[in-house]
């Protein structure tokens, strides 16, 4: 399944098989922010943040851009869908990454529809359709 949409004010990055991809004209900071206030107008709220720059600067040494990738949670849907499927836990939460390239900042959000191809519950199918449609709607509004 390859995503192929446009995304409003930046630039897609490419076709992916799990996901989908925004390049934007902001600084990195600002666009952490902005993902977090549109995420949480989408109702969810970022349980994990994941700084690989200082992670990996600080556990092997290497420098690296600067790349975040937080994990994203509705907690009402992410109940529903526990109803559904007790294992799904392993899946989530729905992980967004934002990170530097070049002078442009690049927005990248898991396709929550991938998950369908390996869960095999057709329960979760109108959950995860409902996700998918908050996630554009927060890329569309970066």
């Amino acid at each position: 399944m390859k995503i192929n949409m446009d995304y409003g004010k930046g630039r897609r990055v490419k076709n992916m098989n799990y996901g989908f991809s925004k390049v934007v004209n902001i600084p990195y900071e600002e666009a952490v922010e902005k993902v977090t206030a549109e995420l949480k107008k989408e109702g969810f709220g970022v349980l994990t943040s994941i700084d690989v720059k200082e992670t990996l600067k600080k556990k092997i040494d290497v420098d690296f851009k600067k790349y975040v990738i937080l994990g994203a949670c509705n907690p009402l849907l992410a109940h529903k869908a526990l109803q559904k499927e007790e294992e799904l836990g392993l899946l989530l939460p729905c992980n967004i990454v934002v990170y530097e390239k070049g002078e442009d900042t690049v927005v990248s959000i898991f396709d929550p529809m991938v998950m369908m191809k390996v869960v095999n519950n057709k329960e979760l199918l109108l959950i995860a359709q409902d996700v998918k449609a908050r996630m554009e709607r927060v890329l569309e509004a970066i």
